[in-house]
């Protein structure tokens, strides 16, 4: 109990003192000086005057980019971003002293508008068509309390407004694009506007032409990835030659040359030959897991983009969308499987004794074999990310950019739990940090584990795992997590102390799994029938609590802090209860599903899938140049598409990038293992990571 007690008080301290790291200011992502260059007071006069009085297809050409209406207003609709490619491509010159160029800017408009008419103007403006009716004003004061809830969930994912710092409008206004002269500031250009008003706004952001600006990452990355491009064609060419040209035993093939081959690589991907001592039903749940968690950031995503707000927020709060509210349990699903794997993988190849003569080649060899693609994935990026589209919203992008390029180190360290959760770089990499971290502690479980006595076995395995019960239970109820309270996200969401039970459930069932790998268990067909029903019931149970428990409406801060404690390990127990039915044969349907082919490949790229995903949704969707209208039907088709591109990203960069750097990491571990064979007479030891994809890829044969 005192362990328990004083972890807890370790982690909240981390937390409270260190989670204060900043990623910086997105817009630094851009060119600021450009924007700062090109702005003069005195051109922007002179082109002001110009546009109103010499030239009216100009002037038509920045009022028909720019300012208008949002259509939908009593939907909840208040953005508008004009024509942002239109606005960009505006380009005149006028005189060798006047070159007029369009800037796209998006502005903070209060509804309660004040304005000033502006007695040169010919166009109509009329700014009493910016007001809300005291029904949708309210609607619109209870979504923006919905997606701050959001955020304390998710943190700051999708915070991408910019306001100054002195601004005093209210939390619902209009943003609204507008289109002026480069050389101009809005202010400057909302003096002499096209229409016959003045308005009270507020800036948020500026973009110009071709301001995003060239940095050392980017020339980095162009030189590894080609240099990459090059391994893969010349590997892919020498294995081709040797085994289809030549004919040869691709056994006897060197695998240093061969390691970048994309031809073998992919065969290993899409080999579907059994393999022994796998648990094919984690296949399925690894994949519906992950489809679950593609889902669930699909609909939480949309909520910050779409034209009818108000009908997105009561849809986001009916029933109809509790399995969209639960999706944060898929992730409690990873950590059982990583705690399941770890034991499983390990038991039957170590002892304890040799798990401490080995413990350097255990961390190195989890730490290594996640390395390179997360390597991959944060390189890409801070550098080409930024490149591969643009919009009035591509702010969204930017922020992610700027983080990686400023606190990229926290993510490969597997601190950025600690150090900066909401600004992090690859928001999902929270679950590799705490993973990680839980692995680093695991030999002080698995020492004991890994003995010959099952009874000291077990007694390490309950004990470990109410210690971190009782640290989690104590831990959040000694702490409010709310809007007045402590951030939920930073201190509880993606904290190690609450994330630990499902992870110390899953080293339970592995090790019940090992036993049942030596010899199956015999149990009375009534008995698994009733407890495989018992534990779907469960997970239905745990669903409905969970769901209950975000309900704005239930304020019983005790049961609350019931179901913050005990959901995640009971989800755990309930769904590992599955999983050891269906390795013993109890699961029957259950298990046909799981354990189906079509599933292997979608669990063998599971890795880059889970880390590209969310950057594919945000960039596809910070392209969009209008806000976008939610309907059930269109969310669903865009995660489905999501989920086909991903597939297809994630298969690349698995055979690209995972596969081959596996294949040196296993041969350099060898080595290392090999010496400390020679030293000290212990076996050669391979430690299989359980969370990640290609613990299921069949082996290549390797040349002595």
């Amino acid at each position: 109990m005192k362990t328990s007690i004083f972890f807890t008080a370790l982690v909240f301290f981390l937390n409270k003192t260190n989670a204060k790291i900043s990623g910086g200011d997105y817009l630094d992502a851009l060119d600021r000086d450009l924007h700062q260059r090109v702005l003069d007071p005195e051109q922007c006069q002179n082109q002001l005057q110009y546009i109103r009085r010499s030239d009216p297809f100009l002037s038509a050409q920045f009022v028909d980019a720019g300012l208008r209406i949002p259509k939908g207003i009593l939907q909840g609709n208040l953005k508008d971003y004009g024509n942002y490619h239109q606005c960009l491509g505006i380009h005149q010159d006028v005189s060798e002293d006047m070159q007029i160029q369009g800037k796209f800017c998006l502005i903070s408009v209060p509804v309660n508008l004040n304005s000033r008419k502006n007695p040169q103007s010919t166009l109509e403006f009329d700014p009493s068509l910016l007001q809300l009716p005291l029904q949708t004003k309210r609607k619109l004061e209870e979504r923006n309390m919905y997606l701050d809830k959001m955020r304390s969930i998710f943190g700051n994912t999708i915070e991408y407004q910019r306001m100054d710092p002195n601004n005093t409008l209210p939390d619902i206004d209009f943003q609204l694009g507008i289109c002026i002269p480069k050389v101009c500031t809005t202010e400057e250009a909302l003096l002499f506007n096209l229409f016959n008003y003045t308005l009270e706004h507020s800036n948020m952001y500026c973009r110009l032409p071709n301001d995003k600006h060239w940095i050392t990452a980017d020339y980095i990355a162009i030189v590894i990835f080609s240099l990459l491009g090059l391994l893969i064609i010349l590997s892919t060419s020498y294995d081709v030659y040797y085994t289809v040209f030549s004919k040869k035993d691709p056994k006897n093939m060197n695998v240093l040359l061969s390691a970048f081959s994309a031809y073998t690589n992919t065969k290993r991907v899409i080999s579907t030959k059994p393999q022994p001592g796998i648990i094919e039903c984690l296949d399925g749940i690894r994949s519906l897991a992950l489809f679950w968690v593609v889902f669930g950031h699909v609909f939480f995503i949309f909520n910050f983009f779409p034209a009818n707000t108000i009908e997105t927020m009561e849809w986001s709060l009916s029933y109809d969308s509790i399995m969209i509210r639960t999706a944060l349990l898929s992730v409690d699903t990873f950590f059982l499987m990583s705690g399941i794997l770890l034991v499983y993988t390990t038991a039957h190849k170590l002892t304890g004794c040799q798990l401490l003569k080995n413990i350097v080649p255990f961390y190195l060899n989890r730490l290594l074999r996640m390395f390179p693609v997360l390597a991959f994935v944060i390189l890409f990026q801070v550098s080409i990310y930024n490149r591969i589209g643009d919009g009035p919203m591509w702010t969204v992008v930017l922020r992610h950019v700027q983080n990686c390029r400023t606190v990229w180190w926290s993510t490969l360290l597997h601190l950025q739990n600690f150090l900066n959760p909401e600004e992090s770089c690859i928001p999902v990499t929270w679950y590799l940090a705490i993973d990680v971290q839980l692995h680093i502690l695991s030999p002080i479980v698995l020492f004991w584990v890994l003995g010959r006595e099952r009874r000291l076995a077990w007694s390490a395995l309950f004990l470990a795992l109410f210690l971190s019960l009782t640290a989690s239970t104590a831990y959040i109820f000694a702490n409010t997590f709310s809007d007045e309270g402590l951030n939920y996200f930073v201190y509880v969401y993606v904290n190690i102390l609450t994330r630990a039970p499902p992870f110390f459930v899953g080293m339970v069932f592995g090790y019940a799994l090992h036993l049942a790998r030596e010899k199956k268990k015999k149990m009375p067909m009534h008995l698994h029938v009733a407890l495989t029903a018992f534990s779907i019931s469960l997970l239905a149970l745990i669903l409905y609590c969970h769901d209950k428990r975000d309900d704005p409406n239930f304020d019983n801060q005790i049961v609350k802090d019931l179901f913050q404690s005990f959901l995640r390990p009971f989800w755990a127990a309930g769904l590992g209860w599955i999983i050891y039915a269906c390795y013993n044969g109890y699961a029957g349907p259950i298990n046909w599903l799981l354990s189906l082919n079509l599933w292997k490949i979608p669990s063998r790229i599971s890795y880059a899938m889970y880390l590209s995903h969310l950057s594919l949704i945000l960039v596809i969707y910070s392209n969009a140049l209008q806000p976008l209208y939610f309907s059930v039907q269109r969310v669903m088709f865009d995660a489905m598409g999501f989920i086909a591109i991903a597939l297809v990203t994630s298969f690349l960069i698995t055979i690209f990038v995972d596969l081959p750097f596996s294949n040196l990491i296993k041969l350099c571990l060898s080595l290392i293992t090999r010496k400390r064979t020679n030293q000290n007479g212990v076996s050669n030891v391979q430690i299989t990571n359980g969370n990640l994809p290609t613990h299921q890829i069949p082996e290549k044969k390797q040349d002595s």
